[in-house]
């Protein structure tokens, strides 16, 4: 069966009816009834929806405007903020630069010092290493020419014994007599040769080392020819990158010399002033490298300085030309021997007694190298500590230093004075300080760090030491020298018993001027000679003592005082002043009124002494 479809009209019309439909009309106007509603139902459907549109259409609208705007706000926040992020991290980038420049640079001088020193430490210790070869050689080889002689000797005692024996055992008789001779003179003829050999062979040792000898004069010749080349160009050069060359020569040849002179086959004591003269050189040259390494030019102390090492070490030069002219073989074998009619023990002792002592020249202060008794009064009666407590003791000395390690490194003797080497471990380096066995006292003390900068003035510096020393147990003492290099003050203590000043008690301390802490000191002086001493009262009056000096000296102050002298001390009168434009220390003995000691300073505004 067939299924009925309905159409619109037909549903419209069959709901019309049972509605019971107002209108009569024909099937048209149902028709058209039915087709308007539907139009009129599309129509309120699209209409509805059309004015809904408009207002959802509006808000989003407004919506997205005022999102858009903060967007733009946003977006500008993020962008400055990401401008300042940037101008900041620009910033931090351009410290860190400066920063690592700086340290880069001060890497750079730090190594080129430290390649400066080692490139003189190896020159040093080359020859140094030659020396002690030689000197093994000859010794060993002396050792063998003993053996033998010793060896000679006692076959020529048995030789002796056998042939008494011979002579007991048979009967005497001339063919008997003539055989014992005949058997001693050959015995003795080859003792004779094997004693001959020996001697021949000691003689020809000694040539040896007399040639050593010579040659190490012909070096020393040749390192103060270097010497006074460097110091003629130190004297002119204006150029830093220059002044640090030569200065750099300088102090490495000095070295050198000083190595050579330890070598010399002569009393130390004829060579002593010498080598404190090309040391003392040495540490000048170090000195004025260093400040101009740093671009400063260099005072007029240090020039005048200068000028007195060329003026000194151009008369050695000449000396020591003369020497290696006209110096022989024999000259050289009697300086071996201790013998005292040669030329090189002459001429050294001229050196010794003229060339450098006349008068006696300082830059350090009076008395600064002033070490004479051994008997370390300042440490009698103390206990004899281990090296645990002196690595305990060291860090509750340098505590003020944030030490973080103590380790003891050996023992060293200094003076007969047994020390302990401690190094520390601190936040700004490493440091290194020597400990008496006996009573654990600092009896030196150097920190490896540098200092760049001047933050500190002398007097404020003197504070500082005076207060290390406090800390140390050490009173009574008081400065009566001081020196500026460059960021560094250099200080000289001496203690003062009844207003009167002991320069035999003298303690050095170095104090950084950028940091404003003690970074050296040296008291082995002071440790050996520091006692309360029973002060003799003076004979003759500061105005009679003052009577005695040269007419001209201007004094511009002076003071009482203990000063060490050969064989024991003396009582003086302390007079600092001027003559003809150089600054001198003078002592007149306050007992007999006779001059005692006089000074020449070098370099006068380097240092002065402090009332």
């Amino acid at each position: 069966m067939k299924k009925e479809i309905s159409s619109g009209a037909e549903k419209a019309e069959k709901l019309t009816k049972k509605g019971g439909a107002k209108s009569t009309s024909t099937k048209k106007p149902v028709k058209d009834t039915a087709e308007n509603t539907v139009k009129k139902t599309k129509t309120v459907k699209e209409q509805k929806p059309a004015k809904k549109d408009k207002s959802v259409k509006s808000k989003k609208t407004a919506k997205k405007k005022n999102h858009v705007k903060m967007s733009e706000k946003w977006a500008k926040k993020r962008e400055l903020r990401k401008e300042k992020k940037l101008e900041a991290m620009r910033i931090r980038a351009e410290k860190k630069q400066k920063r690592l420049e700086k340290k880069l640079e001060h890497k750079q001088k730090r190594l080129e010092r430290i390649a400066a020193i080692k490139e003189a430490r190896e020159a040093r210790m080359s020859d140094a290493k030659r020396a002690k070869i030689q000197a093994r050689q000859a010794k060993r080889e002396a050792l063998l020419a003993e053996k033998r002689a010793k060896r000679e000797h006692r076959l020529k005692m048995r030789a002796q014994k056998r042939a008494e024996k011979n002579d007991r055992r048979h009967a005497p008789g001339f063919g008997g007599w003539l055989a014992a001779v005949i058997a001693l003179g050959v015995t003795t003829l080859a003792l004779g040769t094997l004693l001959t050999f020996g001697w021949i062979n000691m003689n020809g040792m000694q040539s040896d080392m007399a040639n050593v000898y010579t040659g190490s004069l012909y070096e020393l010749n040749s390192v103060v020819d270097n010497l006074d080349t460097n110091l003629a160009k130190a004297r002119v050069s204006t150029s830093g990158s220059e002044q640090v060359k030569i200065l750099s020569d300088i102090a490495i040849q000095s070295e050198i010399a000083e190595t050579i002179l330890e070598r010399m086959p002569v009393d130390t004591r004829l060579t002593q002033n010498m080598t404190s003269f090309v040391n003392k050189m040495g540490d000048s040259a170090q000195s004025m490298l260093l400040s101009v390494s740093r671009g400063n030019e260099l005072t007029d102390s240090q020039i005048a300085t200068i000028e007195h090492m060329y003026n000194t070490n151009l008369q050695l030069k000449e000396i020591i030309n003369e020497l290696t002219a006209n110096a022989d073989s024999q000259d050289m074998l009697k300086a071996m021997r201790g013998k005292t009619d040669n030329l090189l023990y002459s001429t050294f002792d001229d050196i010794e007694n003229t060339t450098i002592e006349t008068p006696k020249e300082i830059h350090d202060g009076p008395f600064a190298e002033n070490i004479d008794k051994v008997n370390a009064k300042a440490l009698e009666g103390l206990e004899e500590i281990s090296a645990p407590r002196a690595e305990e003791l060291a860090k509750e000395y340098f505590a003020d230093y944030g030490v973080k390690d103590a380790k003891c490194t050996g023992e060293t003797l200094a003076e007969q004075l047994s020390l302990y080497n401690v190094s520390l471990k601190t936040k700004d380096g490493e440091m290194f300080a020597q400990l008496s066995k006996q009573g654990g006292k600092v009896v030196e003390f150097n920190s490896y760090k540098d200092c760049s900068d001047k933050n500190f003035s002398v007097e404020r510096c003197i504070d500082i030491a005076e207060d290390f020393l406090t800390s140390l147990g050490i009173e009574g003492m008081k400065a009566v020298w001081t020196s500026e290099n460059g960021t560094t003050c250099n200080l000289n203590f001496a203690y003062v018993q009844d207003g009167v000043v002991i320069y035999s008690d003298m303690i050095k301390v170095k104090v950084c001027e950028e940091r404003g802490i003690v970074t050296g000191m040296e008291g082995l002086a002071y440790v050996l000679n520091h006692s309360q001493r029973e002060l003799p009262s003076a004979r003759i009056t500061k105005d009679e003592a003052k009577e005695k000096l040269h007419e001209g000296f201007e004094v511009e102050f002076s003071r009482l005082c203990v000063i060490p002298t050969d064989g024991g001390e003396v009582l003086a009168y302390e007079f600092c002043g001027t003559y003809e434009g150089n600054d001198y220390y003078i002592y007149i003995d306050a007992k007999t009124g006779s001059e005692a000691e006089v000074f020449r300073v070098i370099g006068t505004k380097q240092g002065r002494a402090l009332m």
